[in-house]
């Protein structure tokens, strides 16, 4: 399942969203936030991930939100997007 779900997000990284150019108002990206979460949790990742779009409209502040490990606690910083 989280092969499904990361393969999707890759896709959508590659070639959906080039076309709609940097807008995120979090660092990392949702997308690369839902990678990093589902990659660590899961099934769980998927409802971080969701949260965090819903967190993400034209009334929040955005700024820095990592996932933070399962183990340590420590904020996961890919960099990837």
């Amino acid at each position: 399942m989280r092969k499904i779900f990361a393969a999707a997000i890759k896709i959508y990284q590659k070639w959906i969203s080039p076309l709609f150019g940097p807008r995120c108002k979090y660092y990392p990206s949702c997308s690369t936030y839902a990678a990093d979460a589902v990659s660590e949790y899961g099934a769980k990742g998927i409802a971080m991930a969701a949260w965090r779009l819903v967190r993400c409209n034209p009334w929040s502040h955005g700024g820095v939100d990592y996932v933070l490990s399962k183990s340590s606690k420590q904020p996961i910083k890919t960099g990837a997007n």
